[in-house]
């Protein structure tokens, strides 16, 4: 259809509905169901460590380095994919590409088993390649679609968006889970991810049919397919010369590492560490915190985007770093059922909050004369990827040596410190 007008409700809208599409992955896949799977195959099989090339690795931290490796090739390929994308006008295509991959490795994950680990662990790396991957397309759309002035709304939209379709998305999954016998509930818990799967590619059609295409007349050729990394070191020499930008990226990069990394691992810390009683108990108990956090998240969303009109950008930022160090003191301390539906109600509070703010004060800080959004939201790509990496790596070691969960979520408190000291110097606006 011909292209909509920026900053039209219905541009903004279709924009603001691929995170109703997606975001059912990270709820259902990263956050809630597929970690539940995965640990009660070791606990049907009575073990905590699987051997892979020869090592035994604990299932915990086994997960972490599948997810950093995910994470590193991310890093690598957004950039190489953005140069073609800037060059071409088809960023719309990845766009697409990456959620097909992405969703139908996501129903491919009814086949997960330990009794063919090598497989089922690159089925897990390509459903998180597929949504991290789309990611970096979808986002650099937004200065595309939204004048600076609707940003910060768009993006806090389309974040609540997300958490309220997945919310609806779990308790069906939810309720699959808890209509049958416990023997059966493995089994249900496969089909939650063919639906997952489908509930991506469905939704997403309607996003797809008003973004613009912009395609130009540019052919393919050999120079173009390193265009990304070249792009990425011209947006480089322009951040440094922009002081806010140069700044509040260094913050980003590290508070970054704590926040996604607690957020991929906090349903595989309580299905671990919690102690629940049974595995019934456990997997309501799981269900329902994570819950509990996507339904805080909206009203965190919110509060944010009206703190943000009072404060700016930076000082709530600063808040919310401080509040996560207070989180992960207080997450250091959790044993039981109620201390995790505490912790979760707080980090689904903050959550919401820093993430809609750190992409939308990204957005605002890019040059507004620029015409090169995808490779500057590239390079902020990589920055959130690189940091993820370290952030898994650490935690997984962590993990790994001391059998202790929360010894890795206590080392996290520094990334928070370190963020909320670099934000300090961001000059303000």
């Amino acid at each position: 259809m011909a292209n909509l007008e920026k900053g039209s409700s219905k541009l903004l809208n279709a924009w603001a509905f691929y995170d109703w599409a997606n975001s059912v992955y990270t709820l259902v896949i990263s956050s809630t169901i597929f970690p539940i799977y995965y640990g009660s195959l070791f606990r049907a099989k009575g073990i905590e460590e699987v051997e892979l090339f020869g090592v035994l690795i604990r299932s915990e931290a086994l997960i972490s380095y599948v997810t950093a490796l995910g994470f590193l090739i991310i890093a690598f390929i957004s950039p190489l994919l953005s140069g073609i994308a800037d060059y071409l006008g088809n960023k719309k295509f990845f766009l697409k590409l990456f959620c097909y991959v992405g969703s139908i490795s996501c129903m491919s994950l009814y086949f997960f088993s330990l009794e063919d680990i090598i497989f089922s662990l690159i089925t897990y790396l390509l459903a998180l390649i597929g949504f991290w991957g789309s990611l970096v397309f979808y986002n650099s759309y937004l200065p595309d679609i939204a004048h600076k002035e609707q940003q910060d709304k768009i993006s806090a939209k389309g974040f609540s968006l997300g958490y309220v379709g997945s919310v609806i998305l779990l308790l069906i999954c939810l309720a699959m889970v808890m209509m049958v016998e416990e023997t059966q509930a493995i089994q249900m818990m496969k089909y939650s991810f063919l639906l997952v799967g489908i509930w991506w590619i469905g939704f997403s059609q309607y996003t797809y049919y008003y973004l613009p295409d912009n395609k130009n007349n540019n052919k393919m050729h050999k120079n173009v397919i390193f265009n990304g990394f070249r792009e990425l070191l011209k947006v480089w020499h322009q951040i440094k010369n922009i002081l806010p930008l140069k700044r509040y990226l260094a913050a980003f990069f590290v508070y970054s590492m704590a926040v996604q990394t607690i957020m991929i691992i906090a349903a595989y810390f309580g299905e671990k560490e919690v102690q629940w009683g049974s595995d019934s108990k456990r997997t309501t108990g799981l269900i329902i915190s994570i819950l509990v956090i996507q339904l805080v998240a909206v009203f965190g969303a919110w509060i944010t985007s009206k703190l943000v009109e009072k404060f700016g950008n930076i000082k709530v930022l600063m808040l919310l770093n401080f509040l996560w160090i207070l989180i992960c003191t207080y997450a250091y301390f959790v044993v039981t059922p109620n201390d995790f539906y505490m912790a979760a109600f707080f980090v689904g509070l903050v959550m919401g909050g820093i993430q809609s703010l750190s992409r939308s004060t990204y957005s605002k800080l890019i040059p507004s004369d620029t015409n090169d959004t995808t490779s500057f939201f590239s390079f902020y790509d990589v920055a959130e990827k690189i940091g993820i990496v370290i952030g898994m790596l650490t935690y997984g070691y962590i993990a790994d040596i001391t059998g202790k969960i929360q010894n890795a979520i206590l080392f996290l408190i520094l990334f928070f410190i370190v963020g909320l000291l670099l934000l300090l110097r961001v000059p303000k606006n």
